[in-house]
């Protein structure tokens, strides 16, 4: 009895271990010849070589139809490992132009798992990318020397203009985290790198397509599979029409020269940016080609930062550029009125605190003070607001209130600009200087330099450029942008809706004429235009590294504005230096196509001379 049921326990067991083992054959059959698509690539492989067609990248034109970015033929070299036979690798070499020892170090990155994570001996490797038409010529003709080799066909940018880098960007061969987070890429595919090529990629890059070549035994190709029934077109990328002006762009490329800073320039009525200037800036074209990686080390090391867009991604103290947008809440909020008077001692002055100011009449309403850009009214103003406990519980409320107008009018958070890194400036909050100063123990007098936009207070060129575009729309702006057009496609309604300010659009008139004021008779004298109504705003703003900083906001024409523009330009002094001259010039191209000869002399001045001396940057 024992001895049976001993028996049965084994047999058991071993039937047990038998079904298991079936079970785990099964399971791993089930995997590879369902699930697992290697096998069958493998075995494809053999008969097959799927090339890939890749797309023709969308084309980029200017707002008025000229071509600013197109494609150009580029050839990479391809292989398959499993392919490849003995040859002659010094022939190869000199064929491409290459050492055996850049050779020996391609080899390894491709079979380097970790360098390329999708790598396989039986599917097309990249092994030079971007050769030239000599080397692609002279490759072709021995190619059959080098069996497992094989040449596939892309394209590349190449640039009509040498201007606008940082908006239009370039493109780059893609990373391994490019290929793990979107499974349109492989190994030695091309992606956009900043600018207008990243944020529209997907537009841009098109659909790829596949080409189905049958091969014999020895792998040698016998043409088309089924005559090519099976194979996809590619699907070129949509076309781009950009709202720059590139006359402009250029324009504006020039006056910056041998300077930093930044210049933007929007249509009020659109939102659309009809210029985007960075300087220092580069030819586009340095970012292409084989030379590439060499040059964008170069530019990556240059001290002063070209690849930086100063446009939207730097974050300055706005300065008095900033004293329209404190009328504005002074007046919503009942501080003051149009015609309410502060005085002027040659600044603000409170016990043994003093904001100073240059000399001008006192006292003084509100038009005068933009007028003159006098700092003791807003330190007044502000003052008033910050510390009236009649109408606010405490300060931190009052200054709560301030800072929702101010969002509200783009400041403080990122506008959206189609183009990537936009920087959000800095507008503190009351938890902010409490947890500096301790909650209840801060007032307007602690801050009153945030009153002409110093301080914590820091906004990008963009973003004063969109407080003219608003002032110039009468309170309401619209999501600045650089693309007009997606071809085949609907703008994003981001673009297309007003955002209104919190601010009541009547008081946007006394600003309007304040600027105006600037312009006849005050700070902004030196941007008149004749027969343009120019509306201005100069900005000193200190810098606590060097000579101060030289900016400018202002629109035109006054009562139907096409152009609303600000200047920014690092240690240049006052505003009207060179803020006001280049905005005013800039303004003055758009709108009547030419300079006129009797202020080419203030044109000159801007193109010859040079700030970037005063910057305390050395070279390396």
């Amino acid at each position: 009895m024992s001895s049976d049921y001993n028996y049965g326990n084994r047999k058991g067991v071993i039937i047990g271990i038998m079904t298991v083992v079936v079970l785990i054959y099964l399971v791993r059959l089930f995997t590879l010849q369902v699930l697992d698509n290697d096998y069958k690539r493998f075995a494809d492989s053999n008969a097959f070589l799927k090339k890939i067609q890749y797309p023709s990248r969308g084309l980029i034109y200017d707002r008025n139809g000229k071509l600013l970015v197109y494609n150009q033929p580029a050839y990479d070299v391809m292989m398959i490992v499993r392919e490849i036979q003995e040859f002659d690798t010094l022939d190869f070499c000199r064929t491409l132009g290459i050492t055996r020892e850049q050779f020996d170090r391609r080899w390894a990155m491709v079979k380097d798992r970790r360098l390329n994570p999708g790598y396989s001996a039986y599917t097309p490797q990249t092994f030079i990318s971007q050769m030239s038409a000599q080397d692609y010529g002279r490759l072709q003709e021995k190619l059959y020397k080098f069996p497992g080799f094989f040449i596939q066909n892309r394209v590349l940018r190449q640039y009509a203009v040498n201007s606008a880098a940082n908006v239009l960007g370039n493109i780059r061969e893609v990373s391994p985290r490019d290929i793990e987070n979107d499974d349109y890429y492989i190994r030695g595919d091309y992606t956009g790198d900043l600018g207008i090529e990243k944020s529209y990629e997907k537009y841009l890059r098109g659909e790829k397509g596949v080409e189905i070549l049958l091969r014999d035994a020895h792998g040698r190709i016998k043409g088309k599979y089924e005559d090519g029934i099976y194979d996809i077109a590619p699907k070129s990328g949509k076309n781009l029409k950009l709202s720059i002006d590139a006359d402009l762009q250029q324009y504006g490329e020039y006056l910056m020269q041998n300077k930093i800073g930044a210049i933007v320039a929007i249509e009020p009525s659109t939102g659309e940016i009809l210029a985007l200037v960075s300087s220092p800036t580069y030819d586009p074209s340095m970012l292409i080609g084989r030379e590439r990686g060499k040059n964008y080390l170069k530019l990556n090391k240059n001290p002063y930062k070209p690849l930086f867009d100063r446009a939207f991604m730097a974050a300055y103290p706005p300065g008095s550029t900033f004293k329209p947008t404190q009328g504005l809440i002074f007046m919503q909020e009942k501080v003051i009125t149009p015609n309410t008077m502060y005085p002027c001692y040659n600044g603000f002055v409170a016990g043994r605190l003093k904001v100073g100011c240059h000399a001008h009449g006192s006292p003084l309403g509100l038009l005068p003070a933009l007028q003159t850009s006098c700092n003791a009214y807003f330190c007044y103003g502000l003052r008033s607001m910050l510390d009236s406990r009649s109408k606010y519980k405490n300060t931190a409320e009052a200054f709560d209130i301030w800072k929702d107008y101010l969002v509200s009018m783009g400041y403080g958070y990122r506008l959206g600009v189609d183009l990537p890194s936009e920087s959000r400036g800095f507008i503190p909050n009351s938890k902010f200087y409490s947890k500096v100063y301790g909650e209840n123990r801060w007032r307007a007098l602690t801050v009153i330099s945030i009153a002409i936009g110093q301080g914590e207070i820091l906004a990008t060129p963009l973003q004063i450029a969109n407080l003219a575009a608003t002032i110039a729309n009468r309170g309401y702006f619209y999501t600045p942008h650089v693309v007009k057009e997606i071809q085949d496609t609907v703008l994003n309604e981001e673009f297309r809706q007003r955002r209104y300010t919190d601010i009541d659009a009547g008081y946007y008139d006394y600003i309007v004429q304040g600027m105006r004021m600037a312009v006849t008779g005050g700070t902004c004298r030196v941007g008149a235009i004749s027969g343009i109504e120019v509306c201005g705003k100069t900005g000193t703003a200190q810098n606590p590294h060097g000579k101060d900083h030289s900016a400018f906001m202002g629109f035109a024409p006054m009562n139907n504005p096409k152009i609303a523009i600000a200047v920014y330009v690092e240690n240049a002094g006052f505003g009207a230096t060179y803020g006001v001259p280049i905005g005013s010039l800039m303004m003055e191209k758009y709108l009547n196509g030419f300079i006129a000869p009797e202020r080419a002399y203030l044109e000159e001045r801007m193109v010859t001379s040079n700030t970037m001396i005063y910057s305390g940057i050395k070279g390396n």
